[in-house]
């Protein structure tokens, strides 16, 4: 195939995995003219757009924003006001995936292009599977599996460049929209206090959905409304902390990393599924 017929992209979630590839692929490929793109759903956190702006001052390049037009509210109507959960996932489809599609397919396919499409599965997550493509001119690598960087070695490449992690690893595992169904129960208690705007307009969504029929909630098993009782609130953080106290007992502590590798929601909860697009 002709050089100049190939093109290079990396989508960009606001999460520390596909940062990591970002700068991975800036400092090992600086001969790839890579495109980073972010799809933006106008429901991230804002630390995520701060988190983006210092990753464009890092690489020198600005990131295309995928503006996917018809917002969250849109699609809400359109799916009955029923809330996306993780048995119908419509958020990611209508606001990450096919935004995608559509101009990856209006920009480089229909013009003849061979599209290398870089994804930031880690070589510690045999259990996530990537985005299958339709097309044959559309190939999906995967750089930190490939070249065996785990969770360890994506922190390693983070405090290196000088970044760190986005300011939300404070107080949240993930990035992705503020009412984010795969949101642990801390994580929602921790919302309250970040930005409680943004927990009452989850919570005036929720109750919408149910006034609607919808069979889902956005945390399992209780509403918005019953997790932010005090009682409750105090449930889950004694939950937490006795979780962490024992993920600190079992750790083990890697004398070249002492510091490195954090206890997050995944090692207090367990590996969950989730949306590449939102939260890698």
């Amino acid at each position: 195939m002709a050089e100049d017929k190939v093109k290079h992209v990396l989508g960009l979630s606001g999460g520390k995995d596909s940062a990591a590839l970002a700068i991975y692929m800036n400092q090992m490929h600086p001969e790839l003219d890579i495109e980073y793109f972010f799809t933006d759903t106008d429901k991230e956190l804002p630390e995520v757009y701060s988190y983006l702006s210092m990753l464009e001052g890092f690489l020198g390049k600005e990131i295309t924003r995928l503006d996917p037009r018809r917002h969250f509210d849109y699609w809400l109507v359109q799916y009955k006001n029923f809330l996306p959960s993780a048995q119908t996932r419509w958020c990611t489809r209508m606001l990450k995936l096919k935004p995608f599609e559509k101009w990856v397919k209006a920009e480089f396919l229909d013009n003849g292009y061979t599209v290398n499409s870089y994804v930031a599965i880690r070589a510690d997550e045999e259990y996530r599977e990537g985005y299958t493509s339709k097309d044959q001119n559309l190939i999906i690598k995967l750089p930190l599996k490939e070249d065996g960087i785990d969770k360890a070695g994506v922190m390693d490449i983070l405090e290196s460049s000088g970044l760190g992690l986005p300011a939300y690893y404070e107080w949240r595992s993930r990035s992705g929209c503020t009412f984010c169904f795969f949101q642990q129960k801390i994580e929602w208690v921790r919302l309250i206090d970040r930005h409680p705007d943004a927990f009452e307009e989850a919570k005036a969504y929720e109750k919408n959905a149910l006034e609607h029929g919808s069979p889902f909630t956005w945390s399992q098993g209780e509403s918005l409304d019953e997790l932010s009782k005090p009682e409750r609130i105090a449930a889950i953080e004694s939950d937490y902390e006795k979780r962490l106290a024992r993920a600190k007992a079992k750790q083990v502590i890697d004398p070249l990393r002492p510091n490195s590798v954090p206890i997050d929601n995944d090692d207090l909860y367990g590996q969950q599924k989730m949306c590449l697009a939102c939260h890698k």
